[in-house]
């Protein structure tokens, strides 16, 4: 059994994360990380009709990036899990349509690009493939227009609210090559804190992912000083914040080495995003982008990386339901 306590497991077989490729768009060229991505754009439509179609040539361009960077020729790419923000998947299936690889379109809201990591680690250690593509995306304009409200309105945004990040990343997983190695999966569970505000995301899946990390913790026997760091994918400077003092609650300091891509990807006093970055394109571009670097580097040796998501849509919070929260969490080790 690769299954360690309730819910996390140890791979038989770590894989390695053999590339990554990473697009953002223009305010994200702006924030602090810009030089750790592969490309930065200059508009937000970058030559396309519409935010939608950007968005699909956003996650397509970069998964033939991590492709061609891994030196794995893409017919001996066995599966793709990818996923986004948008009805069906719509980014996902329309951008990676020609792309001749066996596709799952998946959705765990902002936590998508892990949970395509796990599955595909699951899928390499099982011994179904060989090689695999994780990708995803969003846009914050066409992400506006389908959650909240249309742009041209200007609706002010309270300070709890997150900007979603356009962009998208990818990462190219393998049984053989050299990279960092996926050693341990926990996969969440649905945490639902009775938020009904949808302009405070951090605070509805701050819940789940102290479930998550907590658990992973317990499965383990590990402990935050373990880990040179721990990233959250988009709970913002709220959740982030909420998350702390949950943790600290159960006895676990993660204060020294935690810190939120959605903090990390925009400067919040220069540019005006309130709570920080959100998006499935959020910690798929930081990962892909920054975090994988470090590893590169060797600045980093063992990472605990979780993302987080919040499961609604628009019926939903018109309806008054609140927002479940999932969380998914990989440890990366070099």
């Amino acid at each position: 059994m690769k299954k360690v306590g309730n819910q996390s497991f140890l791979l038989s077989n770590p894989v390695k994360i053999v590339s990554t490729a990473s697009i953002v768009g223009p305010k994200e060229k702006e924030g602090p990380l810009c030089e750790f991505f592969d490309q930065a754009l200059e508009d937000e439509f970058w030559g396309e009709k519409s935010w939608e179609k950007a968005e699909s040539k956003f996650i397509k361009e970069t998964v033939n990036m991590a492709i061609a960077k891994s030196k794995i020729a893409q017919t001996d790419i066995e599966l793709c899990f990818a996923g986004d923000l948008l009805n069906q998947c719509i980014s996902s299936s329309f951008g990676l349509r020609e792309i001749n690889i066996p596709f799952f379109g998946i959705f765990g809201a902002c936590s998508t690009f892990v949970e395509g990591m796990i599955l595909a680690s699951m899928a390499i250690d099982g011994d179904f493939a060989t090689n695999v593509v994780c990708a995803s995306s969003s846009h914050f304009c066409s992400a506006e227009k389908q959650f909240r409200f249309p742009l041209e309105l200007g609706n002010q945004r309270p300070p709890s609210s997150q900007w979603t990040v356009t962009g998208s990343g990818s990462a190219v997983l393998s049984k053989n090559g050299t990279g960092p190695k996926i050693t341990i999966l926990t996969p969440g569970k649905i945490v639902d804190m009775g938020i009904k505000d949808a302009n405070n995301m951090g605070a509805a899946m701050a819940g789940a992912a102290a479930d998550t990390l907590l658990t992973h913790f317990k499965d383990t026997g590990r402990k935050p000083s373990d880990y040179d760091a721990i990233f959250s994918g988009d709970l913002g400077y709220i959740g982030k914040d909420i998350l702390i003092d949950l943790a600290a609650s159960k006895g676990y300091n993660i204060r020294a080495n935690y810190n939120d891509c959605g903090v990390l990807i925009f400067d919040k006093e220069k540019q005006d995003t309130h709570s920080g970055g959100s998006g499935c394109g959020c910690i798929a571009s930081v990962f892909s982008g920054y975090i994988y670097q470090m590893f590169q580097e060797k600045k980093y040796k063992k990472v605990l990386l979780m993302a987080t998501g919040a499961l609604m849509n628009s019926t939903s919070s018109q309806q008054g339901e609140s927002i479940p929260g999932i969380a998914h969490a990989i440890s990366i080790e070099a």
